[in-house]
Parts: structure tokens; C-alpha cells; sequence
């Protein structure tokens, strides 16, 4: 196929790329800066702002399917500055006047377990997201970028498939995420902070993220038009993450437990069923073999780091 992907140059848009390219896909990349991990993926990727939908009118026009990844993904920044949320969703509505004005009829669209907010439930399904647990203006700009998806479906007969991440961690990601940050600062022996002490979420390791959107690439049809969670499948806190990174660096950085950030959930662990069901999916990375790995890339790179635009 032929496939056009949004935020080609994050984290989970880099080793996408290279999955496709790999499998033998016909790939455009656009993302509003440079890889700084891969320079075929670069050389696939055209530099443009989506905020401007002007901009899309330089692109070809014949793609099979678009995959759209494209965000400014931290929480916890929306809620410092909103306009990122409002950035969020104003790129997906030009991707999707894109796809109608050109009848492409495939997106899938990668959303966020954020949608879920904080919801007194063990396990969490497709079903479960209530706008009153909208905790941020980032998860309203997931939430509301959904309600859009499902809209030019039945009105344009864009078909669709929504993902929704969770916590992805591995390679190419050089944000002050988590895992990432953990990492670098274990390396110094600088204090990690653990901000909520029961905070538990669903860590997914990045080759199981992608192996999760091939799946909806590679049977489109019979997934679309559905929501899928993508994640690990397993529950893990915040501050056994900080252990666990700690014991793998031989790090002397000592953990401090601090009080939870506004709008960020504080647990949340995914039902795969209707994954596995429709598509086979199973993620087979645990979370002490997913840091492991993490561990040894960042090694391999010299922990670089990317500043936020």
C-alpha cells in the first residue's frame, strides 16, 4: 500500500516507518521537525506544520491509507499550556478534511489511554470512556479528536481503526518521559522522583506497539471501524519502574516519593480481548526485559535527549 504517516519522526512514528518500509509499503512521512534516529526514515519524511492546512495541498494526493500519529503528546504540558490540546485536535480535523477532499478511505488514528481518566475498574475496555473523566485538556483532545474519527465515517466513508497507547517506552524516545528520564538521571545518581506513591499503569514496550498498528495495517478490513487498546497487559508502578532502572544501572540515585500531578490517571491497566480476538495480538515483553532493552539503547546512543518544541 501506499501510506502516509503523521508524526513520522516520534517515537513510535521512527520504528513504524521502518516496520513499513520493511514489509514493503510505499511510505510518506510528515512530521514539524528532523529524525534524529534514522536517516532513511528522515529521507521519507517531508518537514511541514499540520496546524496550517494549507500545507497539505503540496502533498500527493493518492494514498491507500493514512495512519495519523501526529501530537503534542505530554499530559501534564496541556494542562500548563491548553493551546497544545487545541493543536491536537485542529491537526487531526486538517488530516481528516485531507482524506475527504482526496477520497482516501483508511485512517487509523492513534489515541490514548488517557481517554479512560481515572475510573474505579481493574481491567479497562474499548467501552469504558466517559467525557466526565476527561482529566486534561490533552485527554480532551483525544477524546474529542474520537468523536471527529467517528464523525467523517458515517458522514465521508472514511473507514477507521483507533488505537489507543499506553505508555510506550523503548527506543527513539528522547522526552522527559518516564522510562527515558528514569534513565538518564539513574546514569548521574540524580534523585527519581515518583510522583504518587500507588501510581500503577500499563507499560508498553515499543516493538509491541508496532506490532500491534501492523496488525490493523494488515487486516484493515476486518478490524475497521473499531477501537483497540494496545499495551503490555500489565500493571506496573511507578516507582517499580524507578527500581527496577536503579538495580539495572547499579545507580545510587535515591527515590522520592512525591505527591501526583494534576490531571495525569493513576491507574490503569488494558483488557486486550477484543485485540487478541480480532487480530491475534500478544504482547510478549515484560516490563524487566522491556527496561533491560531500553537501558542498552540509551547506552548505545549516549543517552541523547530531544527539547520539547
Amino acid at each position: 500500500m501506499k501510506i502516509l504517516v503523521t508524526g513520522s519522526n516520534g517515537t513510535i512514528g521512527t520504528r513504524l516507518m521502518e516496520f513499513l518500509v520493511k514489509n514493503n509499503h510505499d511510505v510518506v512521512g510528515l512530521d514539524i521537525r528532523k529524525n534524529l534516529w534514522n536517516k532513511q526514515v528522515d529521507k521519507l519524511t517531508k518537514t511541514i506544520d499540520l496546524r496550517d492546512e494549507n500545507n497539505l495541498e503540496k502533498l500527493d494526493k493518492d494514498f491507500d491509507l493514512i495512519i495519523h500519529l501526529a501530537a503534542n503528546p505530554y499530559v501534564y504540558l496541556s494542562v500548563v499550556n491548553p493551546v497544545l490540546a487545541h493543536d491536537n485536535h485542529n491537526m487531526t480535523f486538517n488530516i481528516l478534511e485531507f482524506a475527504r477532499k482526496n477520497n482516501i478511505k483508511k485512517l487509523i488514528f492513534a489515541s490514548s489511554r488517557e481517554t479512560y481518566g481515572n475510573i474505579d475498574k481493574e481491567i479497562i475496555n474499548e467501552e469504558d470512556v466517559r467525557i466526565k473523566n476527561c482529566e486534561s485538556p490533552y485527554t480532551s483532545s483525544k477524546i474529542g479528536s474520537e468523536a471527529l474519527v467517528h464523525a467523517y465515517t458515517k458522514c465521508y466513508g472514511i473507514d477507521h481503526i483507533i488505537i489507543r497507547f499506553s505508555n510506550v517506552y523503548g527506543m527513539y524516545d528522547g522526552s522527559h518521559r518516564v522510562v527515558p528520564n528514569f534513565i538518564r538521571r539513574a546514569k548521574d545518581n540524580q534523585d527519581l522522583e515518583v510522583y504518587g506513591e500507588e501510581k500503577s499503569l500499563d507499560f508498553t514496550y515499543i516493538d509491541d506497539s508496532i506490532k500491534g498498528v501492523i496488525s490493523c495495517v494488515n487486516n484493515f478490513d476486518r478490524a475497521k471501524n473499531n477501537t483497540f487498546n494496545i499495551s503490555g497487559g500489565e500493571i506496573c508502578s511507578i516507582l517499580k519502574i524507578a527500581e527496577l532502572i536503579k538495580k539495572n544501572m547499579n545507580s545510587n540515585s535515591k527515590i522520592n516519593i512525591k505527591q501526583s500531578k494534576i490531571g495525569e490517571v493513576k491507574k490503569y491497566c488494558a483488557d486486550l480481548t477484543k485485540m487478541k480476538t480480532f487480530l491475534g495480538f500478544d504482547p510478549n515483553t515484560k516490563i524487566e526485559d522491556g527496561i533491560k532493552k531500553s537501558i542498552e539503547w540509551y547506552k548505545s546512543v549516549g543517552f541523547k535527549e530531544i527539547k520539547v518544541l
